[in-house]
């Protein structure tokens, strides 16, 4: 059991009726014996650091044994370090010039590690997918058209084994959304973008395209829509090419949101058996590869994306305001 001192080391900024609340509201439901295997039962959430207008794309950086993250709206980069704690990286870490009228957010959103050890990143400021050099910080632009006409705002991304880029274009970023005068594209599109540059749009049927996440055979791309329309977790099959086959539903959050849990479905990530954490209503939703709902992470505020280390013991939560881990169960 997390003790109130661990939580104050946690969340100093918050009143400690506050961090009395986050306490009782983090935890585990536990609906299948099966999530044993994934989070032991004496597993709790921990909260490491706190103060972010909303933290979100998380991912651990393997070669500097660190957890990058973003705060999107303040433009910041942040780097967490075991003994360290969470420190700015980047500021900005996206768009490089004044925030112009009708951008949202102008910094980083979701993250990913390149075989080569860079960071790739959407950047929803700069509406573009960018590699940045983490020794140098050379910044280049990998992508920021589809068909000639600028992303809307790209939200997260995911790196295939061949080096291609699955990335998502919601309007999240630009001020007035979708109604933006800055739009340039009709459709809120997934792509893929290949090592050579070519941009595909694999899907634009969608309001809210967000989270992006591969299995382990590269296979089965996943898609979280951040729909209170459509709130659900998709799955399309992946032919040779990397292209997008075959559309399935492989999580329903209906029933969660309708309960007026928080969050929406919005960040996903997979472990290597194959086991989906889907952030959504109420937490991080733990299933199993076939989609059956295992067991919910939660911290008591919505829950925008999760990262697994680099061992696979620990899931890292950027949930609104808030950083958090808890331990897995290590292969």
């Amino acid at each position: 059991m997390i003790g109130r001192r661990t939580l104050l080391a946690g969340l100093g900024c918050l009143p400690i009726a506050a961090v009395a609340r986050a306490a009782d509201a983090a935890g585990v439901m536990r609906i299948d014996p099966g999530l044993d295997r994934i989070i032991a039962p004496s597993a709790r959430v921990e909260f490491l650091a706190s103060g972010f207008r909303w933290a979100e794309g998380p991912v651990w950086a393997a070669r500097q044994d660190c957890l990058f993250f973003n705060d999107p709206p303040s433009n910041i980069l942040y780097r967490w370090r075991a003994g360290d704690g969470a420190k700015p990286f980047l500021s900005p870490s996206g768009l490089q010039t004044p925030v112009p009228t009708g951008i949202r957010e102008a910094g980083l959103n979701g993250l990913a590690i390149d075989a080569d050890g860079a960071l790739i990143a959407a950047d929803s400021g700069t509406r573009a997918i960018v590699r940045i050099d983490l020794a140098s910080g050379e910044r280049r632009i990998l992508a920021d058209r589809f068909e000639g006409k600028r992303f809307n705002s790209p939200n997260d991304l995911c790196i295939a084994a061949s080096g291609a880029i699955y990335f998502t274009d919601p309007t999240y970023g630009l001020a007035e959304g979708d109604a933006s005068p800055l739009r340039e594209l009709d459709q809120c599109g997934l792509y893929r973008l290949a090592p050579d540059g070519t941009v595909n749009l694999l899907d634009g049927d969608h309001r809210r395209p967000n989270g992006v996440a591969l299995s382990p055979d590269g296979r089965t791309l996943y898609l979280a829509l951040s729909d209170e329309r459509q709130p659900e977790v998709l799955t399309y099959a992946l032919d040779g090419d990397g292209l997008a086959t075959e559309r399935r539903l492989f999580r329903d959050m209906r029933a969660e949101l309708a309960q007026g849990l928080p969050g929406l479905p919005d960040g996903i990530k997979v472990d290597a058996r194959g086991h989906v954490f889907a952030t959504g209503p109420g937490g991080v939703h733990v299933c199993a590869p076939d989609g059956q709902l295992l067991g919910m992470i939660r911290t008591g505020k919505a829950i925008a994306n999760c990262a697994i280390d680099a061992a696979g013991g620990r899931l890292f939560l950027t949930s609104a305001d808030r950083l958090a881990v808890i331990a897995l169960q290590s292969l």
